[in-house]
């Protein structure tokens, strides 16, 4: 009988696939050793979203396989999700199970984590809700010692508040965020901190102001800032502009200023195409721009922001698809070299793979 593989073996195995993967995508270019950053192979996600299945007077924890929707398979257990995630999963449905006034017509339970404890749980459902669920909402909150939040059709409801603080370390520094349920968040903490400690050491390659499109809630903003003398970052979402305030002013930093533009917008501006109400108390030729930051969506950059980009000296480009960074670099490396190529498996088990790229102008 062939002896069993054990899960750190079989994650190293998953992970050099995905370094083979890179290397035979990348091999049309000119690029250094690639840089790998493994996550923990447990215990990593800091959210999680699970459907819930309801059979006759009781409901569990259910997902589907890619296509079919209507053969679920129990999830018991998370080996993957945080120790807040795997505590809480039993709790919450034990509570969710002993209670109709919470379990009538819930449909999905979203957790969202930090490590430093705190957590949100999202209870969305098929019916409006009503005073006896926050009344029982409430209840949830103190047992668990979570923020509940119940989410029907345009309504949402919380005992408390919406979001939690999560503290990321780099490089022994300590950042802290506000997370907010329902928008976008770095699923692996571990894996967040690596990214911030690599790009802290590219930007001491860089010179010159930053530019930052896509900031969200300043995940990368902040841990970046104190290595240039001004930053400019732009964010379309109302929600995240909010958050990275609220955490630029929480970590005491104050050279950064944040338009709420797309990176299409920010595009126009800089060819003075357009002029824009959200920059008029905004020089851009106040700044030395020789570093621009980009994490795009899955997407990548459309073909005016390349153009753009490729005017900056220093261009750092965080990555969710592998796929559209190369479209992207088949462009950028017309005009910029590239020093540093990492890896990052933020989504261990799974074919997703998180890049990072530092290209520096040609001479």
């Amino acid at each position: 009988m062939p002896e069993a593989v054990s899960l750190d073996q079989r994650y190293q195995d998953q992970l050099q696939n995905k370094v083979e993967h890179l290397r035979s995508l990348f091999a049309t270019f000119t690029v250094p050793e690639i840089e790998v950053f493994p996550s923990k192979p447990t215990q990593y996600r800091m959210r999680a979203e699970f459907r819930i299945w309801h059979d006759e007077n009781c409901c569990f924890y259910a997902m589907f396989k890619p296509g079919n929707k209507n053969e679920p398979y129990e999830v018991s257990t998370f080996p993957a999700g945080s120790p807040r995630i795997q505590t809480l999963m039993p709790q919450l449905l034990a509570e969710i199970n002993s209670s109709e006034t919470l379990r009538r017509k819930l449909f999905q339970v979203e957790f969202l984590t930090s490590q430093t404890g705190e957590s949100c749980i999202t209870l969305i459902y098929h019916r409006q809700l009503d005073q006896h669920w926050q009344d029982e909402a409430k209840q949830l909150n103190q047992k668990l010692n979570s923020h509940i939040i119940g989410r029907a059709r345009k309504q949402k409801l919380c005992t408390d508040t919406d979001s939690i603080e999560e503290k990321l370390t780099v490089n022994g520094q300590h950042y802290y965020y506000q997370q907010v349920e329902n928008s976008f968040t770095q699923p692996n903490a571990f894996i967040c901190e690596k990214m911030l400690e690599w790009a802290q050491a590219s930007a001491t390659q860089c010179s010159g102001d930053l530019v930052e499109l896509y900031c969200g809630n300043g995940n990368f903003t902040i841990a970046l800032a104190h290595l240039f003398p001004k930053v400019l970052a732009t964010e379309i979402s109302k929600v995240s502009v909010r958050s990275a305030l609220h955490n630029l002013e929480r970590n005491q930093i104050n050279n950064v200023v944040i338009a709420r533009m797309s990176s299409e917008e920010f595009t126009q501006a800089m060819n003075r195409e357009r002029a824009f109400r959200r920059l008029k108390d905004i020089n851009l030729d106040d700044y030395q721009l020789d570093t621009i930051f980009v994490d795009p969506p899955r997407a990548g950059l459309d073909a005016e922001t390349e153009k753009l980009v490729q005017r900056f000296k220093h261009i750092i480009y965080i990555s969710c698809s592998p796929a559209t960074l190369h479209h992207n670099l088949s462009t950028l490396t017309q005009s910029h070299q590239i020093q540093r190529l990492a890896l990052f498996d933020q989504f261990p088990f799974t074919d997703h793979i998180e890049t990072g790229v530092l290209l520096t102008q040609n001479a």
